[in-house]
This record gives structure tokens, sequence and C-alpha cells, in this order.
């Protein structure tokens, strides 16, 4: 299994056009003369179960042919088996998904026949990787490109029925769940500072995109072992809406009302009775107090 790839296909990412682009994909990979073996993810994060019983099959190279959240289930089920040698391991991908952020950090094309060329180079970067443990459940996620709770979190559980707009549907979704957002009372640990109060936005980023091309974090380098954060008490829908532009060009991380910080720990701690959503990836993965530590350049991937 050494030089075969396992390549796992999400048919429904990209509203479906993954299902619909795969024949052509497969032919081009068989052209290139890639060796792989491949399968369909059949529910939300069956990547992660795909991905650990290929890892015990001694398969070494993965393609995601997906989106954000296919990813984010690969790097879940890689880095769930704490006992394998993660240095062996390589994650490639052929983005078709909604926001195709990730990718984005990378300048890896869209195209898939050039995707696909950037496949064959095996050229790789070693990656940091966040670990989250969720309190109420102990449960463990990683995230490989931006995590946050509060109004992020509300965003994403409620994006789904707006992703018939494409890359639009995680500003649309925004704007429109501003409004019914209710900020929880958060305090949070880091540096040997607490920042505490009514808070709408804290994000922590690894990489530099997020909700569909916007830049929301400052500074973000995916290999400095440091987590970026934004954090934001409050905000009206009138400075967004004038402010649109800096959340896709950077500029927005300037604002007087956009904290900054760089740390490797995060202690968080809801403090009120308000229900707070935890997202990581673009993926709703839990409520309520987490940590937060980051793992150095812990996983590689293929980059152009």
């Amino acid at each position: 299994m050494i030089n075969k790839w396992f390549v796992i296909v999400n048919p429904v990412a990209g509203n479906g056009a993954a299902k619909k682009k795969w024949p052509n994909i497969y032919n081009e990979l068989k052209n290139e003369n890639f060796k792989f073996e491949v399968t369909f993810t059949e529910y939300e994060n069956h990547a992660i179960k795909l991905v650990e019983k290929a890892i015990k099959k001694g398969f070494k190279k993965f393609i995601c042919v997906g989106g954000d959240g296919t990813l984010h289930a690969i790097v879940n089920g890689i880095l769930s088996l704490n006992s394998i040698h993660l240095s062996e391991i390589k994650v490639g991908i052929i983005a078709i998904g909604t926001g195709n952020d990730w990718i984005k950090n990378y300048t890896i094309p869209q195209n898939y026949k050039k995707a696909i060329q950037v496949l064959k180079t095996s050229s790789t970067i070693k990656q940091d990787i966040g670990k989250i443990i969720i309190s109420s459940t102990n449960k463990t996620v990683y995230f490989n490109n931006l995590a946050g709770i509060g109004f992020d979190g509300f965003v994403v559980k409620n994006v789904k029925k707006y992703k018939k707009f494409g890359v639009l549907a995680y500003l649309i979704g925004a704007l429109v769940s501003l409004k019914s957002y209710k900020k929880p009372l958060l305090e949070i640990t880091f540096n040997n500072k607490v920042l505490k109060g009514k808070t709408l936005l804290f994000l922590i980023g690894l990489c530099k995109y997020s909700g569909g091309g916007m830049q929301l974090t400052k500074n973000s380098n995916p290999t400095d072992a440091l987590f970026d954060i934004s954090y934001i008490k409050k905000i009206k829908l009138l400075t967004i809406l004038g402010n649109i532009k800096g959340l896709f060009n950077g500029t927005i991380t300037n604002h007087k009302l956009v904290s900054t910080y760089k740390t490797s720990k995060i202690k968080i701690k809801v403090l009120d009775t308000t229900k707070t959503y935890i997202q990581a990836d673009g993926e709703l993965i839990g409520t309520g107090n987490f940590t937060i530590s980051i793992l150095p350049k812990s996983l590689n991937f293929i980059v152009p």
C-alpha cells in the first residue's frame, strides 16, 4: 500500500458537484498513472472511519475529493489514531466544496486537472493542527483551518439552508443571523490574560481564510506553532455592511472593535445559560466549555 493512494469522495460536496465530476476526476487520475483505491462517504463524518480502516490496512497517502468538511473529517481520522507514525502520512485534496477555504491558503488550484498535477509532485508542508477538548463530553476534535465559539458557530448551525448560494452562503448566513443571535457571557483565558464579557465572536485561526474567502484573523501562519485570535465583543449590522470589503481583504482585523492575539493554549468557560455553538473548519462540533491546544507541524499536506 506504500505507493497506492486512498481516495475518499464525498458525493454530496459542492451541492452534489463531487458526484458529477468524479468520473472525469477518475479518468484523469488513471491517465496520470495514479494507483489508487476509492471509496465514497455515505454519511456525515464517515470519512473518519474510512481513514482509520485505510491506515490499519497500510495506506499512507490520501486524496480528499470534497470540501473543507471532508478534509476536516479526514484529518480527524488520521489524528484519532495515536499509534501511527504521522510523519509518514500525506494528505492532498481535489477541492469541490462550498467555501474551499483551506486550499486558498496554499493557492491549490480548484481546477481538478491542475490539482492532480499538484498531487503528482507529492511536495508537502508540515502544518500545525489544533486540538479541541469539549468539557461536557470529553470529546476531542482536531482542526486544520479555523475554529471558533459564538456567532460563527451560530452561523454554521444555520448556513446549510443558504448553501445554494455557493461561496456567498456564509456571508448571507451571517447577515441574516446577526439579529437573532444572543451573545453569551464568556471567560477566555490564555497567555496569563483573562477576557471576560458578553462576546459576539471568538475565532481561533491556523490558516488565513474562512467563511467562503473571508480573512478574519491577523498574521495567520500555519507553521508558527501559534493560533491567531480575533475577539469581538460587539458590532452592528451597519458596521459589517460598511466593511464587507474588509471581511475579504483582511483589513477588518484592524478595526477598533476587533482585538487580535497570538497564543498556543486557550481555555473557554461559558458563564451564563446561553447555548453557545463551537465550530471547527466550518463544522458544528458541540457546545459549551472547551480547551484548545496546538500540535506544531504535525501533519503533512501536499501543496504546490
